[in-house]
């Protein structure tokens, strides 16, 4: 409640947060955008492939050029401008940084980027969600074995999700269900970039007008961040996921109590404290009236009959039986937000969301027949999409990460719809994210396979 007046104390005292960004596209620019606006808070440097992309984005954002002309990071503390350049390395080893943003969404290069902040003693908000899915209980180890703190970002709607959640069970109120919404049928996991925009709902003169990146826009609609963001909630909430992929039940925000039950008792879940994401479509395609399509949400229960009726009492609204209530946020602001994560960690030590388990994974799943020679483009392309699965079905499978099925050749036929192994890839093993990725199978899939 008084993360602001810290930052204003920080302001008053000439102590800011010292901040670096890694990536500086559309989520880094929406974060660039509030930094002139949030107190007690310095942008020391910026780390970008494209030291020009980046300054474009910084004009486009609205900083004048003198804020970031410093030729270095002891500039940028003497003058309060920021230092932008293309050697994150510099960045995350430089010493007057206190916190890296990690912005690129390159799952492989962020834990790079990661796990050598870390070695540098620096704190992480992790933006690049698709490498939490697939190593985040290892981050999470990493950084507590550094003494620092690991971070999902505020604003995604992974940790979002994960502040609902903390509600619920802070109020006492045991957590049913807890997800967020999306747009989606079933033929979107098939989804390409060619297809993606009638399928969201822009014409391609729209699309390049705004100048819309068709993989990434198309992760979201054929399924893949869904799963990836679920995954993360999940691992940071000791959250259960759906044995066999999301279900997307469609609902309005009204209906999400009727719907975010165990089936037994009229809703989808095949048990309580689980994961899902609610459509904003009808399985005939119908747009569904007042959706949660970009939102949040959490579903809780009344254990006794006081509490319920005190949800009668108070006009909240519930399934038929009056014993589960949802809370929702409709609106995410995506990189406007990430301020809150960066005041959390650097004034409170506090993560706004991280994995504390291996509930969940997100497996590469063929969106046509592959034929031995192809090479899998990854997430949002033409060659696979992301299910979510539990951790423990991953492990058995061999399950194939999507966070590292891209730039992979594919060595065995894989069916339409099949998820991939380990053995339908020859996959690069000498990369820090695969090293990652098997030590948490290692150490945290031994448990899994005991628990099942």
């Amino acid at each position: 409640m008084n993360l602001y007046a810290k930052l204003k104390q920080r302001a008053a005292d000439n102590k800011p947060v010292r901040v670096g960004l890694i990536g500086a596209g559309k989520f880094g620019s929406m974060y660039l955008a509030q930094i002139p606006r949030t107190p007690g808070v310095h942008l020391v440097a910026i780390a970008d492939l494209s030291p020009d992309a980046a300054r474009a984005n910084l004009a486009r954002v609205g900083w004048k050029p003198e804020q970031s002309a410093a030729k270095s990071s002891q500039e940028a503390i003497k003058t309060g401008a920021t230092w932008i350049t293309d050697n994150w390395q510099a960045l995350v080893s430089d010493p007057q940084i206190d916190i890296v943003v990690e912005c690129t969404g390159n799952p492989v290069a962020a834990v790079d980027h990661i796990l050598e902040a870390f070695a540098h003693g620096k704190h992480v908000v992790n933006v690049t969600v698709e490498a939490d899915a697939f190593c985040g209980p290892l981050l999470a180890r990493r950084a507590a074995q550094a003494g620092r703190v690991y971070s999902l970002a505020f604003g995604d709607q992974p940790a979002l999700i994960c502040d609902l959640v903390d509600w619920a069970r802070t109020c006492g109120f045991p957590v049913v269900a807890a997800g967020r919404g999306h747009k989606w049928l079933p033929h979107f996991c098939e989804s390409t970039p060619d297809t993606v925009w009638n399928n969201w709902g822009l014409s391609p003169e729209q699309a390049k007008r705004g100048g819309l990146n068709p993989k990434m826009f198309n992760s979201f609609l054929d399924g893949s961040k869904p799963s990836i963001e679920s995954t993360a909630v999940a691992n940071a909430a000791g959250l259960t996921v759906p044995s066999n992929g999301l279900l997307y039940p469609p609902a309005s925000v009204e209906d999400i109590p009727f719907v975010t039950r165990p089936v037994e008792e009229g809703g989808v879940l095949e048990r309580k404290g689980m994961v899902e994401v609610i459509s904003s479509l009808e399985a005939n395609g119908r747009v569904i009236p007042y959706d949660i399509r970009m939102g949040v949400w959490v579903t809780v229960e009344a254990e006794t009959d006081y509490i319920k009726n005190c949800f009668e009492e108070y006009k909240a609204h519930t399934d038929p039986s009056g014993r589960y209530f949802t809370l929702y946020k409709r609106w995410h602001l995506i990189g406007l937000e990430v301020g809150v994560s960066v005041a959390s960690v650097a004034l409170r030590g506090e993560p706004t969301g991280v994995a504390t388990c291996w509930n969940a994974d997100v497996v590469a799943t063929a969106k046509r027949d592959l034929t031995p020679g192809e090479m899998l483009d990854g997430e949002g392309g033409y060659t696979v999409w992301g299910k979510l699965l539990p951790a423990d079905t991953s492990m058995r499978m061999g399950g194939l990460p999507l966070g590292l099925a891209h730039e992979v050749k594919v060595i065995r036929p894989v069916k339409k719809g099949q998820s991939l192994s380990w053995a339908d890839v020859a996959m690069n093993q000498t990369t820090k994210a695969y090293k990652v990725r098997e030590e948490l199978e290692t150490e945290f899939g031994k448990a899994q396979l005991k628990l099942a």
